[in-house]
This record gives C-alpha cells, structure tokens and sequence, in this order.
C-alpha cells in the first residue's frame, strides 16, 4: 500500500517531541545565519546569493542526472538578479529556463501558488516539449497515455519499481486539495510545512518529468516565506545531492508506510541543519574575497588582472597558465606574461610547485 492509498489520506502526522527539538534546533541555525549575513554589506550578501543559487540550480539538476554548465548558471543567475559581473557566459533557453523557475519560487515567494504557476514552471523546464528524446506532456498534468507513472530501476526486463504515483485520473482532485493546502494559513513552522509540501507534491507526480525538481522549488519557496527573504544563503539542493541515496531511501520508505511521517520530517530537518553547516563553506569564500580585495585596495589592477584574480578568489578550474590568462581576456602571449610577472612582483601570484610543461600560477594564501 501506498501512502496516497491510505483512506485518510492526506491527513498526516508524526511524533511532536523529538520533531520539535530537531526543529527548533534548524531554526536556530537558519536565525543564526541570517544574522551573520545582515552584519555584510550590500555587495557581499549579493555574492553569496549568486552563489548559493547557482549551486542550487545546478544540484537540483544534478539529483536528476542532469549535468548543467556552471558558467551558463552563474551568469543567467546574475543577470536575472541584475548583477553587473564581468564577463558573463552566454547561456540557453534550457538552463535559462531552470533558473527562471528557480528564482520564481524563491524570489517571488509571497505569491499564491497555483495550476497555472506549475504549468509556467514545467514549460520553462521543458521549452523544446521533450524530456530527452521523448516527447511529454508540457505545462498540463500527466495523462498516463502510456501507463502509469513510476518510478523504477534496474535494466529492463528486471526493473525495480520504487513507487507508482497516484492514477492520472484523479490528478485534478489531488492537485486542488494539495493547493488548497499549501495557500491555506499556516497550521505548522512554515519549515514543518517545507517538509510536508516536498512530500506531499512529490507523492502525487502530477507530470511526466520534472517532478523532482518542481518538488524541491515549492520547498525553497515555504524556507523563503519562513525567513521572510528573497536571499538565499543555503542550499537545500545541494545537501540533497550530496546525501541523494538517503533521499531517495527515505522517500521511499515513507511513500510505502502509513500517514506517520515522522521519520521523514526528521530526516528533512537534518538535512536542512547539515545544509546550513554548508553555507559555512560559501560564506569563507565570500569572506575570503572580500578580505583580498580590502587588503588589495590601492594597488592598481588593470581590468585584465580584475578579471583573473576575480576567477581565482571564485575557483578556478584547472590550472592557471599564460596562454588560458591570454585565451579568457583574449589579448596575446606577450600582454598575459607581462600582467603575470606584474603581479609575481607585487606578491600576489606565485609560481606552482611542481613544473611540468606549462608553467601555472596560484594566489598567495
């Protein structure tokens, strides 16, 4: 038996005392760090926003098996948030589309959710109306033309079903109740209700794909709506991903129990806690960079310099050599040497150890 297949389904509850603990505890961290990024500045807090959302975008991806352009991300992210960063990488409609979406739950988290807000959120997941090769149906509910929806594993033949989502037919009575639910006042934390919604929407599957992601978006926007922010500083995406085959058990355990959810709130307010952990990392980052450019302030970069040290404090993959200096700023071998040996004098580069063929260059801690 399903969940879904329980007669009074949707009427779920859990075990308060150990809930409320953990959940007080998350909310202590989420107030926390919210605080530490309020005592930033302006310009700092929008880095770490960038940040924090173009790894949510691309883990959200990611959970699903799909390996996004970091750069593409980052830079539709940023000129969607009316970011004036350097040298921004020309993305697509798909990637445009995912962060559209993205960035609607999160930045627009005060808006009533509706059928029609899903059906936007699914074509702009979908814009070419395919997934793959196959072609689905886009911005509308699922119609199990084909059968029903599972969700299944192993090669073919030996296939392994997780979960079947309820029929087709009853799609439009789930749908009504769940947003009646979700827009209705609040009778749990609004984190409580971020758990809940994930579960809930992802139990029903309303679409023939996405359903995943669109899940993980309805649960950003119920965390945005409890921190009253459109700033996002952790990712709950990105833990997921990091912790995918516990995701995956968990949901499926619930999915084939009965109403008591408790398991599954616990593991979702764990995560959200180990997520906020993670924000730490984003946060040195931004420090980091920060602290370079205050320390760095009178010494006079050309525009070229900017640019590099810039990809450097951001993380730059590989290693940096003359030619890839001379190929991102598109100037000769010559002009990259002599920016290179500028900043070895002033101390700021330093040759890598090691050798090789080309010679690489890193930041000085």
């Amino acid at each position: 038996m399903y969940i879904y297949e329980n007669k009074d389904w949707p009427n779920l509850h859990w075990d308060d005392k150990p809930i409320a603990d953990r959940l007080a505890c998350a909310r202590h961290h989420q107030g926390r760090l919210q605080g530490r990024m309020e005592a930033l500045g302006f310009s700092l807090r929008n880095e770490a926003v960038l940040q924090t959302l173009t790894e949510d975008v691309l883990k959200s991806s990611e959970i699903e098996g799909e390996i996004l352009d970091k750069a593409q991300v980052r830079s539709s992210v940023a000129r969607r948030l009316g970011m004036d960063i350097a040298g921004l990488t020309i993305s697509d409609h798909h990637v445009d589309g995912i962060v559209e979406m993205m960035l609607d739950a999160t930045q627009n988290y005060n808006r009533p959710l509706d059928a029609k807000r899903l059906f936007v959120w699914h074509a702009a997941l979908f814009p070419t109306g395919k997934s793959g090769m196959r072609k689905i149906t886009v911005g509308g509910w699922r119609t199990d033309k084909d059968g029903p929806m599972q969700v299944v594993s192993g090669p073919v033949g030996r296939e392994h079903v997780h979960f079947q989502a309820p029929p087709a037919k009853h799609l439009q009575k789930e749908m009504i109740e769940f947003l009646r639910w979700y827009n209705g006042r609040a009778d749990h934390d609004l984190v409580l209700k971020s758990a809940m919604a994930h579960l809930w929407f992802i139990t029903i599957h309303p679409f023939d794909d996405g359903n995943g992601r669109i899940a993980r978006a309805i649960s950003d926007q119920s965390l945005a709506l409890s921190e009253q922010s459109p700033e996002r500083f952790y990712s709950m995406s990105s833990q997921i991903r990091h912790e995918r085959e516990d995701y995956y058990d968990i949901l499926e355990n619930t999915q084939k129990g009965g109403l008591d959810i408790s398991e599954w709130l616990l593991w979702y307010l764990g995560c959200l806690d180990r997520a906020i952990d993670g924000a730490e990392i984003i946060l040195g980052k931004t420090l980091r960079k920060a602290r370079f450019w205050e320390a760095h302030r009178h010494r006079p970069f050309n525009d070229r310099q900017g640019k590099i040290l810039n990809h450097l404090l951001d993380g730059f993959e590989g290693k940096l050599t003359s030619s890839k200096w001379a190929k991102i700023n598109k100037c000769s071998q010559d002009t990259a040497l002599r920016d290179i040996n500028d900043l070895l004098k002033q101390g700021v580069l330093v040759k890598e150890q090691g050798g090789g063929r080309s010679t690489s260059y890193v930041l000085i801690p």
